[in-house]
């Protein structure tokens, strides 16, 4: 019995994954609005009504992605963060991080950034909330750099501001057959990152 419950659950885990994925790439290609819950199974492999038998809408769909998406992004640059020990070190560490996740997985990051609209009020609070949670993250490492005299900007929220919407909108343009690799524009972002922040030599 135990064995049929693990069996059956694990296919629902794995059709909840598929449609995931096929929601992400949709999305991604046609736009929230231009996407169909039947354009979704079908590029899944399953059945329409499929898709409501795990999400109860296609805004749930987008909901769970933004979510998992801002989350995977949150806690990256957290541990880039803590694993620097000078401000450089740390901004540099949370900027290739960013700049990573948004390059290889551009499709993923383009969805979570630019089909919010769509969101309920509810759920676009929710993962504005995580957008927040990141902004600070960036803030306060380069708020910390100026006061330790490491960094010479007049304006660290708009030097993180400016540093996150590098990588956001590197997801606009990045496509994996482009001549710049991930981590290419990861080291040279983190670079830039640097500069913008006025850190001194």
């Amino acid at each position: 019995m135990n064995e049929a419950r693990t069996s059956t659950q694990a296919r629902g885990d794995r059709s909840r994954a598929r449609l995931l994925d096929a929601a992400v790439q949709a999305f991604s290609a046609k736009g929230f609005h231009g996407t169909s819950t039947r354009d979704i199974a079908t590029a899944a492999g399953l059945s329409p009504a499929a898709v409501y038998v795990h999400h109860r809408s296609k805004e749930e769909l987008l909901h769970a992605i933004a979510a998992r998406g801002h989350e995977v992004i949150l806690e990256a640059v957290t541990d880039a963060v803590r694993s620097g020990s000078t401000p450089a070190e740390r901004v540099a560490g949370a900027v290739r991080t960013y700049v990573l996740f948004h390059a290889r997985s551009h499709t993923t990051a383009r969805v979570i950034n630019y089909e919010l609209a769509a969101l309920t009020d509810e759920h676009l609070r929710e993962i504005a909330a995580l957008r927040r949670a990141i902004d600070t993250v960036m803030r306060e490492v380069v708020e910390e750099g100026v006061r330790s005299g490491d960094f010479d900007t007049p304006d660290s929220a708009k030097a993180a501001t400016a540093l996150l919407s590098l990588g956001i909108d590197l997801a606009r343009w990045y496509r994996d057959d482009g001549s710049w690799t991930p981590e290419s524009l990861a080291d040279f972002y983190a670079d830039l990152a640097l500069r913008v922040v006025g850190a001194r030599p």
